[in-house]
C-alpha cells in the first residue's frame, strides 16, 4: 500500500473516533442534563464523519486500488495527493473551528474560517478528480 493511501486510511480512522465521541457527547447531553450547548458541534461530527473519515477512505484506497495511470507516474501525480489530503484535512480543522464559534458569537469575525474551509474542500475535491480521472479508462 502507498505511503499517501495509508496516511488517508489513518488519518480517516482518527476522524471516525473522534466523530464517534462527538456522536457520544451529543447523545448524552439530554440525558445527563448539561447545559453546555453541545448542540454547536452537530455540524463537526457530520462532517467528521462524512469528509473526514468516509472520503478519505475513498480518497486513501482509490489512490491505491485504481488502474495505474502509465508506468512513470502509476498513480498519478503524487504532490497533488498529497496537496490533497493536505488541503482536505486544513478545510476540516478550520471548519470544526469555525462553525461551533459562528453559532456561539456570530458577531466575532470569524466567517473567513468558514469561506477558507469550504475552498480548501472544494480545491481538495478538485485536485482528487483531476488526478483519478485519467486512471479511469477502459481496459
Amino acid at each position: 500500500m502507498p505511503t499517501l493511501s495509508r496516511w488517508y486510511i489513518k488519518i480517516g480512522m482518527l476522524y471516525f473516533a473522534v466523530g464517534l465521541m462527538i456522536a457520544g457527547l451529543l447523545l448524552a447531553q439530554p440525558v445527563m442534563g448539561w447545559s453546555v450547548k453541545l448542540q454547536v458541534l452537530r455540524p463537526v461530527y457530520l462532517h467528521f464523519l462524512f469528509i473526514g473519515w468516509v472520503s478519505q477512505l475513498i480518497m486513501g484506497v482509490g489512490y491505491w486500488m485504481f488502474p495505474k495511470y502509465s508506468k512513470d507516474k502509476p498513480r498519478g501525480n503524487e504532490k497533488l495527493g498529497w496537496a490533497v489530503l493536505v488541503l482536505l484535512n486544513l478545510g476540516l480543522i478550520l471548519r470544526a473551528i469555525g462553525e461551533p464559534a459562528m453559532a456561539l458569537a456570530p458577531q466575532a469575525g470569524l466567517g473567513w474560517t468558514l469561506a477558507m474551509a469550504s475552498l480548501c474542500l472544494l480545491l481538495a475535491g478538485w485536485g482528487f478528480v483531476f488526478n483519478t480521472w485519467g486512471r479511469i479508462k477502459e481496459r
